[in-house]
């Protein structure tokens, strides 16, 4: 299976649904008799550089699995779609892995996108699953949309409980983006905050095309928080606290997973200190395949991967479609999407590389043990590990 190189990235294909026309970068071993699942991430667009990382975390995920077998000696087949992280081209794209290509499962992110293609996957009974997206209501969008990835009630509520009980910060300032994730993010942290004790002196939204953001700034020097938490993108992160240290706010920063990105410290420098990030996903002390996957990265890439959980849960989901297809031939079932469900709820537990033990609930839902990792002299470290 070769990589993606330049010609299938810049290759465009219709997708004529209704009169919508959009691009998609296809990346297929395409071989018959195959076993194809999708995945349908940002190639391109303002996300194009957490999701290109992913995608090649999966690519690297099924060459290795390919290269020892495949699945009971069945190539994987991953057909790659670029979604551009907008709702409507994830729904063309989507349209298109389950009416042309017809996969019985596909992966994809970012909590919009997977909203918009979830009604799709309950009406052509396809298995839907959201590996990196953290909108709560993810658990709620039907019979054969599941997550792999531990939502933000996980990680964000450990988080503001960790700020309020260990660091003793009792008064916190919340600047979100208005978007799924931000919405409903700083919501949690709000909720849970405000349940240690502690009391939000401050709640302000910004624009997702936002560059600018003194208005919102100014309130929070009046309002004078203990602790600024943001709930924002790594696109917009870097700004956001540029900007706060330029009007004098030096309060300690805290965010979730979407901050844990060498771009970050990179683009901040000095700023970047003592900024708290949550991680879902043990790191190289914890899981000695994680060390053998970032060297794998400087290795090829000459760089760390950007949003390293991401990555390693990316990489994870062919193993977990690998698990399904195994199950599905086990029991000598047809490769539909009703079966990879049976699949996944049957199996439940599995035992994966880079992200170690991933239970399915009945809820939808995952738990991970949260660990959270501050900045110290331009580089992440450890703080602390909330189970």
């Amino acid at each position: 299976m070769s990589k993606m190189n330049r010609r299938q990235m810049l290759k465009l294909s219709a997708l004529a649904l209704g009169a919508t026309t959009v691009p998609s970068y296809v990346w297929s071993q395409g071989k018959a008799g195959s076993l194809k699942f999708g995945l349908a991430m940002p190639l391109s667009g303002s996300q194009a550089l957490y999701g290109a990382d992913q995608v090649k975390a999966a690519q690297w995920a099924v060459s290795d699995i390919n290269a020892k077998g495949g699945v009971d000696g069945q190539m994987l087949d991953m057909i790659v779609l670029d979604t551009q992280a907008d709702p409507q081209l994830g729904i063309s794209t989507v349209n298109r892995l389950t009416s042309v290509d017809k996969v019985p499962v596909f992966i994809t992110a970012w909590s919009a996108v997977v909203k918009a293609v979830a009604p799709i996957a309950n009406r052509e009974k396809v298995l839907e699953l959201s590996v990196g997206a953290n909108s709560p209501e993810i658990a709620k969008l039907g019979d054969y949309v599941y997550t792999t990835f531990p939502l933000a009630d996980v990680d964000v509520s450990a988080l503001a409980t960790y700020t309020y009980n260990t660091l003793g910060k009792k008064t916190a300032a919340v600047l979100y983006i208005n978007n799924d994730s931000g919405v409903e993010g700083a919501r949690i942290y709000k909720s849970v905050f405000e349940k240690a004790g502690g009391k939000i002196v401050a709640y302000e939204a910004y624009d997702t095309k936002a560059t600018e953001f003194t208005g919102a700034l100014l309130k929070l020097r009046v309002a004078n928080p203990d602790i600024v938490h943001i709930q924002g993108l790594v696109s917009d992160l870097p700004q956001v606290i540029a900007q706060m240290r330029q009007l004098g706010l030096k309060q300690r920063v805290s965010t979730y997973s979407a901050g844990y990105n060498p771009k970050v410290i990179e683009q901040l420098g000095t700023a970047a200190e003592g900024l708290i990030v949550t991680s879902l996903a043990p790191g190289e002390n914890d899981n000695p395949n994680v060390a053998a996957f970032i060297e794998r990265w400087k290795k090829t890439e000459h760089r760390v991967p950007n949003g390293l959980p991401y990555t390693q849960y990316l990489y994870d989901g062919p193993y977990l479609v690998a698990d399904l297809y195994k199950w599905v031939k086990k029991n000598k079932l047809p490769a539909t999407g009703e079966n990879m469900r049976k699949a996944l709820l049957a199996v439940k537990t599995f035992d994966l590389p880079m992200t170690g033990g991933l239970v399915v609930g009945e809820d939808h839902r995952v738990k991970k043990p949260v660990y959270l990792l501050t900045v110290k002299d331009g580089r992440f470290v450890p703080l602390a590990t909330i189970k």
